[in-house]
């Protein structure tokens, strides 16, 4: 079972190619603000929330928890990386070893299509796989999100089941930094 205290947080930032994925700060805060109202970002998360809800509760340095990475392009945020721990919200004949560690991920809608959810999720990954050997990582997604079904394959995880939940056909599967990815 993954603890996830055992994680050094925050980590230095890590960079790619074209990102920079690193711990939040206040200049953040609109962003985030913006990522959680957009209803393109949240058509496959049960819809946006209100602006104005989100104004009063998101904190001023937003994210401040292990796992949570700021992906940075050209010095502004332009999405958010979790590796948090894994809580089924819905009674699951999951096998026990498919992981105690969820990947989550969400991106400014102008930012889709260029590859950066896929180069920050690797990146990610490497360091989870770094820090904790060979503990699998679990994803969600609903079967009708292509983009996010497509990035799950490049990431090379596998499916588990899906099943159906809040109205639709959702998928599962499992990453492990032991398993060849295709």
């Amino acid at each position: 079972m993954t603890d996830h205290r055992a994680l050094a947080w925050p980590p230095a930032p890590i960079k790619t190619e074209r990102l920079v994925l690193r711990e939040s700060e206040a200049r953040d805060r609109a962003a985030v603000i913006e990522l959680n109202a957009s209803p393109e970002v949240n058509t496959y998360l049960g819809g946006p929330r209100p602006r104005a809800e989100l104004e009063r509760t998101v904190p001023e340095v937003p994210g401040q928890r292990r796992g949570w990475f700021v992906v940075e392009l050209d010095g502004a945020m332009i999405g958010t990386v979790q590796l948090k721990p894994h809580t089924p919200e819905r009674p699951s004949n999951r096998l026990p070893e498919a992981g105690e560690t969820e990947l989550g991920y969400l991106f400014l809608p102008e930012t889709w299509g260029h590859g950066y959810a896929t180069e920050a999720c690797t990146a990610a990954l490497d360091w989870f796989a770094g820090a904790l050997p060979g503990e699998p990582v679990v994803l969600y997604t609903q079967t009708a999100n292509a983009r996010s079904m497509r990035l799950a394959a490049k990431l090379g995880f596998t499916e588990l089941e899906r099943f159906e939940a809040w109205g639709a056909e959702q998928w599962f599967g499992m990453w492990s930094s032991l398993t060849p990815s295709g």
